[in-house]
């Protein structure tokens, strides 16, 4: 299967062979996958090194001009050591860029905790103007980066290195950011991403060991944020686990809960996300173990949720 750093560089080669204002900016990364580009689409690939900032400020100087930038790096570099460049060129002047991280989270999970990002959505969702894509699949990333790119906001998109397998259909994500995956009526779990994997695995435990039948609302945005299925959902079943990739605070657990008071009525509700830095190295399933971020504790969760 291609994985999606790859489907990301065929996607953008794609378009611009027809977008002749495409131009692809990279910190010193992913020039493989990038092989084509470069051969097919001359003097519009730019490996600026490893200075962010600086990358962001030529992207604004371009966007000004008309080009339409896409910048590429690992997501705490591209977010978290950029966030001025962000927050002047683009968010205080109204500009558009698309920013493609890898890495989110601990993708990177034998380089410590310098490679490690689970704060930057919290970051981005300060911008009235950004839209953030968590697309948990290769279709996902393509639909969701055809539609966006050309939109004049600051396009986040956060590429994962385990997606989630899941086959989706095309229809199902064409303007849409959240959708129901299962049907259930005792159970709402939330999943964001690539966590929609370790959802479904637990959600199958929990019906066979315990009758617990749950429905299984999916995200891959948290900007746009679309509630409409989850809120019926929860006017259903009056409960619901939330399970993503995120910090604690500032992740899609806080849109739920704020939408919920639509609901009028009381909904209980927790959340599995990362509480605290992670200073583990290791695999990714060892990482995510540690962060709390496993089929067994969604189990837990879920059924003292029921109880």
């Amino acid at each position: 299967m291609i994985n999606m750093r790859q489907t990301f560089a065929n996607t953008v080669t794609d378009l611009a062979q027809q977008d002749q204002n495409i131009v692809v900016m990279v910190a010193d990364i992913s020039h493989g996958i990038f092989g084509e580009f470069r051969e097919k689409i001359k003097n519009r690939y730019y490996n600026i090194g490893i200075c962010e900032p600086a990358i962001v400020n030529m992207a604004a100087g371009l966007n000004k001009v008309g080009i339409n930038p896409i910048v590429h790096t690992i997501a705490p570099f591209l977010i978290e050591r950029s966030f001025e460049q962000i927050k002047l060129d683009f968010g205080y002047q109204n500009l558009n860029i698309n920013l493609v991280s890898v890495g989110g989270s601990f993708d990177y999970s034998k380089l410590g905790c310098s490679h490690h990002s689970y704060e930057e959505v919290a970051i981005l969702k300060h911008f009235a103007r950004a839209q953030i894509f968590l697309p948990g699949s290769n279709v996902e990333f393509e639909t969701l980066f055809k539609q966006h790119y050309k939109d004049n906001k600051i396009n986040y998109f956060r590429i994962t290195e385990y997606p989630h397998n899941h086959n989706i259909e095309i229809d199902k994500i064409k303007n849409k950011y959240s959708f129901k995956v299962r049907d259930g009526k005792d159970l709402t779990i939330v999943a964001l991403g690539n966590q929609l994997k370790n959802s479904i695995k637990a959600a199958n435990i929990l019906n066979t060991e315990n009758k617990i039948e749950s429905d299984i609302i999916y995200f891959n945005a948290i900007r746009p944020f679309e509630p409409e299925i989850f809120l019926r959902s929860i006017a259903k079943t009056k409960k619901f686990i939330c399970i993503e990739e995120l910090s604690k605070s500032g992740g899609l657990y806080e849109d739920c809960l704020k939408s919920s008071i639509e609901i009028n009525e009381k909904i209980n509700s927790t959340h599995l996300s990362i509480s605290d830095f992670i200073h583990d190295y290791g695999s990714y399933e060892e990482l995510s173990f540690s962060a709390g971020l496993s089929v067994e504790n969604i189990i837990l969760k879920a059924r003292e949720l029921i109880k």
